[in-house]
């Protein structure tokens, strides 16, 4: 079930690809794996450091689900959450998160700190990682070789 949910987010992925922006796709599926939200990354489309797949997607899901805790959810999202995002998600009491790649220059979710999973917050997130992790990470190779060409 969680390659149906992450190809998903790749192709959310995608879209953020083609609008120029690093490409990360979220989706979030509720305890009957109904997708209730998603997104994808348009920091630089939108000009905004808040408009992060996993933002845009925890906003979408907190509006079909009626209610800010989405305890009973899944996130899958093709990148290792950032602090930001990690933190959103905390908050947002979700269940799981399942990501495709690693993230070592800001992923929260192990990497560098593990948010999800610090005993210390309210609320602790079940990590399952590497969930189609090779077409994550080359679609990410493949923006950045793109972006260093063009630059």
């Amino acid at each position: 079930m969680h390659e149906i949910f992450m190809e998903k987010a790749l192709k959310l992925a995608t879209s953020a690809f083609e609008i120029g922006d690093v490409p990360i796709g979220c989706v979030i599926a509720d305890k009957e794996n109904n997708i209730v939200g998603s997104g994808y990354n348009m920091r630089n489309y939108k000009k905004s450091s808040l408009c992060h797949a996993e933002l845009t997607a925890i906003e979408e899901a907190c509006k079909t689900v009626g209610d800010w805790r989405l305890e009973d959810c899944t996130l899958y999202v093709t990148v290792e959450p950032c602090p930001m995002c990690a933190g959103a998600i905390v908050q947002s009491r979700i269940k799981t998160v399942v990501f495709g790649t690693r993230n070592p220059k800001a992923g929260c979710a192990g990497s560098i700190l593990n948010i999800l999973q610090d005993d210390r917050f309210n609320h602790w997130v079940e990590i399952v990682e590497g969930v189609m992790r090779e077409e994550c990470s080359e679609i990410m190779s493949e923006f950045f070789k793109r972006f260093r060409t063009v630059r």
